[in-house]
């Protein structure tokens, strides 16, 4: 997404999505399996694309008050780090974002002071804000993520190699310029 920001001018704007909501029902075996049979085309696109090796967090876990943090940090003006360093945590060294006391050092490595960032944890101003992206998604039927919306109506979903996300911007912006013409 910051290669296609700087390539192509999208601006990225991060919305909430909880994959296992607290209190969602055990996953089936074969929904587990068919994750697993994906992991592998998402590693090599990381490692081939980006030349990120993934070494994934716990699975399954409790993502809300990480969801919470990033209302809190992008209404400090630091979202866009806050979202690098959850995302660097679990995607690459393995970390358990549902553990407060992790994110709470997350946030403080990108600016936020701990106890204001601690409090913010629990607000319940920042969970509506969070649950309103989670409804949001699921009105426009997003059910999985990765999913990427352009221009507020076409969506990609998946993880992509770059030159496909490149290819769907160029496309986007060709028809916008068609609309206005």
């Amino acid at each position: 997404m910051e290669k296609l920001e700087d390539s192509h001018g999208v601006v990225v704007q991060w919305r909430s999505f909880e994959l296992r909501p607290a209190g969602s029902p055990p996953m089936s075996p074969e929904y587990r399996e068919r994750i697993a049979q994906g992991r592998p085309r998402l590693e090599a696109i990381a490692r081939e694309q980006y030349g990120v090796e993934l070494k994934q967090g716990p699975f399954g876990i409790d993502s809300r008050a990480a969801l919470r943090g990033a209302k809190q940090a992008e209404s400090a003006g630091v979202g866009k780090a806050y979202h690098a360093a959850v995302f660097h945590a679990y995607w690459v060294e393995g970390q358990d974002i549902s553990d407060r006391e992790r994110l709470v050092e997350l946030a403080a490595s990108v600016g936020l002071a701990r106890e204001r960032f601690r409090a913010a944890l629990d607000d319940p101003a920042l969970d509506a804000a969070v649950q309103a992206d989670i409804d949001l998604a699921r009105e426009v039927g997003i059910n999985a993520v990765p999913a990427m919306v352009f221009a507020e109506k076409y969506l990609v979903s998946g993880a992509q190699p770059y030159p496909v996300l490149a290819e769907v911007a160029e496309r986007v912006r060709a028809l916008q310029a068609e609309e206005s013409a």
